[in-house]
């Protein structure tokens, strides 16, 4: 399916029910799903030239849609100290939970908080001084730089299984450091 196949002016007759029997059930509110339907067809008004035409209308929608979910709970929780949202979610080809947290306020810390911080971010370097360079490395790109894993991958010459078991190894030899010398 290419841009020029995409047809809005079918969007409500084709996908309106379904995406509102998608969206009722995560949350629970007639209006707000009305809503949030509203604003994916906007959304997507907006994105058409954006379609690689690599997934159907429907599905294309869908992602649209989730988007908007997550967004709305997250306005509605960042507003709250800690708040934590799961969101069930099933479509064709895709089933599972979303998890999202917001983090308490970080100018609502104490002197003791800021200082316990500062020890546990240097126990933390202390502890990846103790891990192999090569593992170290590759934990820091992608754990704290967040790099692709491909990226990864390509830069050390391993394969994604590969760099997930390096990953996990520091993570675990990370845990006992802190475990040991820290708490």
């Amino acid at each position: 399916m290419s841009t020029n196949q995409i047809d809005p002016t079918k969007w409500v007759d084709k996908y309106s029910d379904y995406l509102f029997n998608f969206t009722i059930v995560r949350v629970n509110d007639r209006e707000l799903a009305h809503d949030l339907i509203s604003e994916t067809f906007l959304a997507g008004l907006r994105s058409m030239k954006n379609f690689k035409g690599e997934a159907t209308e429907r599905t294309w929608l869908i992602s649209i849609l989730k988007r908007k979910i997550i967004d709305y709970y997250r306005k509605i929780n960042s507003k709250k100290g800690r708040a934590e949202v799961k969101i069930n979610y099933s479509d064709d080809s895709n089933e599972g939970d979303w998890l999202e947290e917001q983090a308490p306020d970080r100018f609502d810390k104490t002197a003791e908080d800021i200082m316990e911080n500062e020890e546990l971010g240097l126990a933390i370097l202390d502890c990846m001084e103790k891990l192999p360079k090569k593992q170290a490395k590759i934990f820091k790109m992608k754990t704290i730089e967040g790099l692709d894993t491909e990226a990864i991958c390509n830069e050390f010459d391993i394969t994604p299984s590969n760099l997930w078991v390096i990953v996990h190894r520091a993570r675990t030899a990370l845990a006992q450091c802190l475990e040991k010398n820290w708490f």
